[in-house]
């Protein structure tokens, strides 16, 4: 996982002229529809509609629908994941600050698992966003709460610009909502934010040996800092990845599968492509078949991979049990 990807990249698919315009034009007659029906006036929501929770059952009037309105941000998250528990109370805060311009539409991915695999969610949590019934990915981690606003920010100009979504009204007094209005998300800065804020520029910047320095520079002081710590490890298997010719390393891997070097740069490249079980796997193998310090070099790169995959990844687990069934 990575949880600075704040990416829009799924904006700029939105952007093909053809399916923005059908896009708009259903969201225009959506809305013209919906003021016929309310006999030409918008109703006021209430603060608490703006944040939901979301099932399978009512996905297409809670999300689909109302995205012909206002853009709805969708938290993927469940009740054992860490990370969840960090990232959802900021965006209802968010949601609420906001006032309006977007809905938060909360799914929990246990209970709804035909909503995820749609989604091709692979990690949580994972934030996705529907707009004019399109949907785009946002990011996928917990993230500072400066870089989450950002997203948000570009996601609501797209709304505008390409959709004519210019969100939704909201009373204060409207049933349902809280008299005192909650006090908008705020997030004190650590004593280590500017140097993981320099750390996620030198990535965007393709500085990888930047960004690996500036991880260590947090945990030279703070050794537990479980951001940096997944931040180094990212960083430093793209570093690591970086310039390898795919086809020698995989060829490598198939003729010598003694080759534990070879093992574990295939294996590198298989968790960069995604084929995470396949990563794992093959380093486990490594680790059956070799003893001495092959063997340590097998297992140590295993659990670094472990770590950038993170440990709420069910596929972690599963490894981490393949693990100790070998060495033990």
């Amino acid at each position: 996982m990575q949880p600075r990807n704040m990416s829009m990249s799924g904006v700029v698919d939105l952007a093909a002229v053809k399916a923005a315009q059908e896009a708009k034009a259903k969201a225009e007659q959506a809305r013209a529809e919906a003021a016929r029906q309310g006999g030409g006036a918008v109703s006021a929501v209430s603060p608490a509609s703006l944040v939901i929770d979301v099932d399978e059952a009512g996905f297409e009037s809670d999300v689909l629908q109302r995205s012909t309105e206002v853009p709805v941000v969708i938290d993927f998250w469940a009740e054992w994941c860490e990370p969840c528990k960090q990232l959802s109370p900021l965006l209802e805060g968010l949601a609420r600050e906001y006032n309006g311009r977007f809905v938060l539409a909360k799914i929990d991915v246990d209970a709804n698992q035909m909503l995820m695999q749609q989604f091709g969610v692979q990690g949580i949590p994972a934030v996705f966003a529907v707009v004019a019934g399109q949907a785009l990915p946002l990011f996928q981690g917990a993230a500072p709460v400066e870089q989450i606003r950002q997203t948000l920010d570009q996601l609501i100009q797209v709304g505008e610009e390409r959709f004519g979504l210019t969100g939704l009204a909201v009373d204060p007094d409207a049933q349902g909502g809280d008299q005192e209005a909650p006090a908008p998300a705020e997030v004190p800065a650590g004593p280590y934010d500017a140097l993981l804020e320099a750390a996620v520029e030198a990535l965007d910047a393709g500085d990888l040996g930047g960004a690996v320095q500036a991880y260590r520079n947090v945990l030279s002081d703070d050794p537990g800092n479980t951001e940096a710590k997944l931040g180094l490890a990212q960083a430093e298997l793209l570093q690591r990845v970086q310039g390898l010719d795919p086809q020698q390393v995989r060829k490598d891997a198939a003729d010598n599968p003694a080759d534990v070097a070879a093992q574990i740069a295939a294996a590198d490249l298989d968790l960069v492509g995604g084929h995470v079980e396949d990563a794992f796997g093959r380093l486990i193998d490594a680790v059956r078949r070799t003893a001495g310090d092959d063997r340590d070099a097998a297992r140590v790169r295993l659990l670094e991979l472990l770590e950038v995959v993170g440990s709420d990844d069910p596929r972690v687990t599963a490894a981490r049990t393949q693990l100790a069934r070998v060495l033990f």
